[in-house]
Formats: C-alpha cells, structure tokens, sequence
C-alpha cells in the first residue's frame, strides 16, 4: 500500500505552505549542505548517508520548488533557497541551546570574517521592539 502524501500548498496559512515546499527534514538537510558548500550528488549522498533514491526525489522536488536549480556543476541555491538560511541558523540555534548537553561537542555556525558565532536571531516588529510570542498574533485574510 502506498501512502499518499498529504499536501499543504493550498493552505491559507504561510508556515503549512512552507513546510508544501521544503518538504521534510532530509530536504532541510540538503538545504544545510548547500549552504555548507556541497553541490554534486555524491557530496550530498556522502555527508547525509541518505539512500540515492530518497536523495535524489528531494533533489528533483528542490527544483521543482524553485529552491535548488540544476547546473553543469551540480546543484545551487536559487534566491528563493538562499532566502532559507534565517530558517536554517533558527533551527541550528534552537538545536544548539537545546539538543546537546552543556559539555557536548557540537559544529557551530561562525562569520566568516571574524570566526565568531553569530548572535541569536530576533524576531523585531516594524518599529524596532523585541518581540516575543505573546507580542503577536495571526490574522486570517
């Protein structure tokens, strides 16, 4: 029996649609490595460990959605997938403080510049103010 994948690209709300596009985790995954500088099958294959068939149906969905684009070279980044990466360093940040123990070892996202670790992300509202879940609220259109 196969089960059909439930689909959320029509969805009225923004994160459900989010999540039609990105997929599952394997595809956030492959959306890590691009940002980490992988671009050919293999580089992903090798750093995920994941079956070629699974790898290569996200792949094929991550340029159907625009966020990857297929090029001589590999795989890149299109604006939209490049758009991502406040995703990505929200879910590293949020792993950091807590899926590790204090004392376990873990990579760490840094400026290239400096080699310094990013500040925690934010979420600010137009004027400025820190803003934290009790400051906002969903507005169905």
């Amino acid at each position: 029996m196969v089960v059909k994948r439930t689909r959320f690209d029509e969805e009225s709300c923004p994160v459900a649609r989010s999540v039609d596009a990105v997929g599952d985790w394997w595809s956030l995954l492959i959306v890590r490595d691009a940002f980490d500088g992988s671009r050919r099958f293999g580089e992903f294959q090798r750093s995920l460990g994941v079956a070629k068939n699974i790898l290569s149906a996200r792949l094929r969905a991550l340029v159907e959605n625009g966020i990857l684009e297929q090029v001589p070279s590999g795989y890149e980044l299109t604006a939209k997938g490049e758009a991502l990466f406040p995703v990505i360093v929200a879910l590293r940040q949020w792993g950091e403080a807590f899926a590790f123990a204090a004392d376990e070892p873990h990579s760490e996202l840094v400026d290239r510049r400096n080699h310094k670790p990013l500040r925690p992300l934010e979420i600010h509202a137009a004027d400025g103010r820190l803003l934290a879940p009790a400051d906002t609220e969903v507005h169905k259109l």
